[in-house]
């Protein structure tokens, strides 16, 4: 019986065995899942627990419940690529046959002191509640400091908006405009709600440094109840002390069937794995269904396909509060309250479907 590993159970993870259970013709084949949490969660949706319009229960999931598959809820410590093994912190070891690593991201402090242990972060379940709860306890009129003007970080601060409309919400982000990687059209749309909506945005800001209650700017300090960290990810950090080549972000290289070069039977997901495309659940979920296909081959000794299927992704939609919204389908850019509908039915058939 051929042993398959699972590291992480994110949006790529569960695709993976959501796929491999729903397979008729694999046999003889155990699958196991090594998660630190006894779920799976909705990460796209942190910024709401963060922010304290969604409780948490309404972002976790269940794993599936099949004879097929067992759920180790443990933390990974090492992975010892020579040996076919993987070390959880409890000092225990698990043999494979074939593993997926699909562990995620971490936030990328890019060396900024204090930044680290001075700074929220809604990059996991337990970080999000954590921020919660320093929010929660913000003083009425309170300032609050969000640095990143990506996706997660306008989320997050429109969210926070509408929660606490008592709150001095500061955005700050190195670019000449918060949004860069999306169309003028949508940047200018989310600039000018922000700032209708009372939300401070810092352009070509250079955060220097990050004590407990102040965050400085350009060395000059700006005393905040909260700084919450949204300027960018690199690959977890079991990733990245793994001896074999990376990207600048810690994510591993691949093969086009998504295994490590030198080792064929460990295939790489999510935002473990470097690709041209900028990390999402999207894009982890179609490297899952891509890799399942893969180990369907392989263990009916098929032949791999000389021309991989080209992923197609959908778009990306982001919301402002719960009735605005903004994102980029194709080429088409959407903004107002049909994006916000849209994502949330995105979201609604998700939990649905895997549910």
């Amino acid at each position: 019986m051929r042993n398959i590993l699972i590291l992480g159970g994110g949006y790529g993870g569960l695709r993976v065995i959501q796929k491999l259970l729903n397979e008729q013709n694999i046999k003889d084949v155990s699958i196991t899942l090594i998660e630190k949490e006894a779920y799976h969660s909705l990460k796209t949706e942190f910024y709401a627990l963060a922010a304290g319009t969604v409780a948490d229960r309404h972002l976790r999931l269940s794993f599936p419940n099949d004879v097929r598959l067992q759920l180790l809820f443990e933390t990974v410590n090492h992975i010892h690529l020579d040996e076919n093994k993987v070390e959880t912190v409890s000092g225990r070891f698990f043999s494979y046959d074939d593993l997926i690593i699909g562990l995620g991201c971490e936030d990328k402090h890019h060396g900024v002191p204090g930044a680290e242990e001075n700074s929220l972060s809604i990059q996991s379940m337990r970080r999000a509640r954590k921020t919660y709860q320093v929010l929660h306890s913000v003083k009425p009129n309170g300032r609050v400091c969000i640095v990143g003007g990506g996706l997660s970080g306008v989320e997050l601060a429109s969210e926070l908006r509408e929660s606490r409309p008592d709150l001095d919400i500061r955005l700050f982000d190195r670019g000449e405009n918060i949004l860069s990687m999306f169309p003028a059209k949508l940047y200018n749309y989310v600039t000018d709600w922000l700032v209708n909506n009372g939300v401070t945005i810092v352009n070509r800001a250079n955060i220097t440094k990050v004590e407990r209650h102040v965050l400085y700017n350009h060395d000059d300090p700006i005393e905040a109840d909260a700084i919450i960290w949204t300027a960018g990810i690199q690959a977890s950090k079991i990733v990245r002390e793994l001896d074999v080549e990376k990207d600048y972000m810690g994510r591993l290289h691949t093969t086009k069937y998504h295994h490590l070069h030198d080792y064929p039977n460990v295939f790489v997901i999510g935002d473990c794995a470097a690709s041209d495309h900028a990390p999402s659940a999207q894009l982890a979920e179609a490297q899952a269904e891509r890799v399942a296909m893969i180990l369907n081959k392989k263990w009916n000794n098929e032949p791999y396909p000389e021309e991989m299927p080209k992923i197609k992704l959908k778009g990306v939609l982001g919301s402002l509060g719960k009735k605005h919204g903004f994102g980029l389908m194709g080429e088409k850019s959407l903004t107002g309250r049909v994006p916000r509908v849209l994502k949330s039915g995105v979201l609604w058939m998700y939990k649905h479907h895997s549910g």
